[in-house]
């Protein structure tokens, strides 16, 4: 069961538990995409705009900017209009935390899952 408190949010906004859930799939759907944890990972540096991102991460202009789109919607990023420019940057409030979070977590509890799969696949 959820957090009471998430759960009478949605329900204020007319979503029902099972819709509540739809909404957690595209939340941790966004994270599970590797381009879109490279593009959080490399906006931890600061802002930039989608010519930094496409050179940095050496990926598709037209992939970045779905991705992008897709991070903005569900609040991940948020964007900036200077002169031509458009400048995305991690959301500090949340995301910037969550982010640190995961690290910690990972660092604890899953790094070693990678490096038992290395073994085992160098052991075969």
């Amino acid at each position: 069961m959820h957090n009471k408190n998430i759960l009478q949010h949605a329900q204020k906004h007319g979503l029902s538990e099972n819709e509540l859930y739809s909404t957690y799939r595209i939340f941790f759907g966004t994270l599970v995409s590797e381009p879109r944890l490279r593009i959080i990972n490399f906006l931890r540096n600061g802002k930039k705009n989608v010519s930094e991102i496409v050179n940095e991460l050496n990926m598709d202009q037209a992939n970045v900017s779905h991705d992008l789109a897709r991070l903005r919607k569900c609040g991940f990023v948020k964007v900036e209009t200077n002169k031509q420019y458009r400048y995305y940057s991690l959301n500090d409030k949340t995301i910037k935390p969550l982010m640190k979070l995961i690290d910690e977590h990972m660092s604890e509890y899953c790094v070693h899952i990678f490096n038992e799969s290395k073994v085992k696949e160098n052991g075969k």
